[in-house]
């Protein structure tokens, strides 16, 4: 994979190529690990690395589902407090990060296919009305915004998983992205 998503031919390969190009960066992030470093909190913040995968997953899942008419934030409030078990954000003992990555592997697999079948990305996506953080003046959301939103939440947890990640051992994320593509650096290094 580049460094950067390569040109597309339209709105609906932008925002695909985009999230996918973003999920790799989270991907990237965990390469190598083992399940005792990505539960690891290596900085002032209790986010980990298979925490991180976790919560991308699941986060892409509910706003995909919403998109295909999925009540995914519940129908009550009561019912969408219900779905935070309180380790949303934790690769539990029970986890491995191997686990997690087959999860947004196959809730990756699953958004391409459910938003290439969509027919218009204009569609609206009614706002749930009981979840306290949603706007209570917007009565319904795009396809696109929804995508848009997903490609925002993803980014915003590659660069958090950049930072635990550098802190754990020093990786960044073009090392990484090296190192799991193997790339052959030795023009860069002199050595030929």
């Amino acid at each position: 994979m580049p460094g950067n998503v390569p040109p597309v031919a339209d709105e609906r390969s932008a925002l695909l190529a985009f999230l996918a190009h973003q999920r790799a960066a989270i991907r990237f992030a965990a390469h190598g690990l083992s399940d005792e470093q990505a539960r690891m909190t290596p900085t002032v913040s209790k986010l980990t690395i298979g925490g991180l995968v976790k919560h991308v997953a699941h986060t892409e899942r509910v706003w995909i589902d919403l998109a295909s008419g999925v009540p995914a934030f519940g129908t009550t409030a009561e019912e969408h407090w219900a779905m935070y078990d309180g380790n949303e954000y934790e690769l539990t003992p029970e986890e491995s990060l191997e686990g997690v990555l087959t999860e947004y592997a196959r809730v990756a697999a699953r958004t391409e296919e459910l938003v290439d079948a969509m027919d218009d990305l204009g569609a609206p996506v009614p706002v749930p009305k009981h979840v306290p953080w949603f706007p209570s003046d917007v009565d319904a959301w795009s396809v696109r915004w929804v995508l848009h939103h997903v490609n925002e939440e993803t980014a915003r947890h590659a660069g958090h998983a950049d930072i635990i990640r550098e802190s754990i051992d020093g990786y960044d994320a073009l090392s990484l992205m090296a190192l799991a593509e193997g790339w052959d650096l030795s023009a860069l290094s002199g050595d030929e």
